[in-house]
């Protein structure tokens, strides 16, 4: 009777544990039966369980947990992760960088636009960061549509045109397009209606706006881009959204960090010092789209645009605007 118990109590330590070596089941077994049985018995009744004890007992007896016999001494190595690097775009540039969110072609407002980037025109720029939701996409939004708002080839071919007018008004510098969560959209609508092509690079927003036609980098993945030693985010990255009340605070408090964010349509500045007196700034720039949209007609948005200066040693300075509904550019 005792060893059936034993043999039983076997079985379910190999049940239990497929993977594990059986010198190692059969301590834990001698230990679980109160060493009535010796290590070696113990691990040839493991073994038996296995099916790896001899041609003569794989033939009686079927194993509860069948795997391949291994040499004693034999290690296995960790498994590849299938995590992907995430690293920052680093813009190497020095000088003043124009920074525009939130703009939602075709809803853009033309005033707000117009007056950021007249205003962006005359600061002999080094370069354009284009900070996300550039694009609506609002016909391919997870949200109940109006059918009687614009197709989505329509908002394709605007958002085309929006690029090659940038293009036109900053002939010479560099411009990089960070993806928001609307653009973000593209992806997720792919994936969910056409997932065999999704891995097309025609496929691509990069070739479905012409990017590299006109010298624009595209920034994915939700990775910041540095511009000196800030980290500008679209804003959606930050895991529990911005705060109502100030969105800079907000974006300091849930990166303890300096940044820039757009995302929440506002314009606002935050700076808090630590027990060394080593001050850490947040700010949040305003949208350029319309400020009464049907989905949010009271709100408190504002318009907006920002400047980083980047300076030698990759310190910077920055300068947060509003623009009023006059098209009057002023600082925050």
């Amino acid at each position: 009777m005792a060893g059936d118990v034993i043999t039983e109590m076997a079985k379910r330590l190999c049940r239990k544990h497929p993977d594990a070596p059986a010198r190692t089941l059969a301590r834990r077994l001698v230990r679980e039966c109160n060493n009535a049985i010796t290590i070696d018995q113990a691990r040839l009744r493991i073994k038996r369980q296995f099916g790896v004890h001899g041609s003569m007992h794989r033939n009686r007896l079927k194993p509860v947990a069948a795997r391949p016999a291994r040499a004693a001494g034999v290690s296995y190595a960790m498994p590849k992760s299938a995590a992907r690097p995430w690293e920052p775009h680093v813009m190497n540039v020095l000088g003043p960088v124009g920074i525009l969110s939130d703009v939602h072609v075709p809803y853009h407002s033309e005033i707000a636009v117009a007056a950021a980037v007249g205003h962006l025109k005359d600061q002999n720029l080094s370069a354009l960061l284009l900070n996300g939701d550039i694009a609506d996409f609002y016909r391919i939004s997870r949200y109940t549509k109006d059918p009687s708002q614009r197709d989505f080839k329509g908002e394709l071919s605007d958002v085309r045109t929006f690029i090659e007018w940038l293009r036109q008004e900053f002939p010479r510098i560099p411009i990089v397009y960070k993806l928001g969560n609307h653009e973000e959209r593209w992806q997720a609508w792919l994936w969910e209606h056409a997932a065999e092509i999704s891995d097309d690079p025609r496929m691509s927003l990069r070739a479905w706006l012409n990017l590299d036609k006109h010298g624009v980098t595209l920034v994915e993945d939700k990775r910041p881009v540095m511009l000196g030693k800030l980290p500008v985010l679209h804003g959606h990255e930050l895991h529990g959204g911005s705060s109502s009340v100030n969105v800079a605070r907000g974006a300091y408090m849930r990166t303890l960090s300096t940044c820039l964010v757009g995302h929440s349509h506002r314009t606002s500045n935050h700076a808090e010092s630590d027990m060394w007196n080593r001050e850490t700034a947040t700010w949040s720039t305003g949208c350029l789209c319309d400020l009464r949209p049907d989905y949010a007609r009271i709100n408190r948005w504002n318009w907006g645009f920002a400047i980083a200066t980047v300076h030698k040693g990759d310190a910077f300075d920055v300068q947060n605007f509003r623009v009023m509904s006059d098209g009057t550019v002023r600082t925050a």
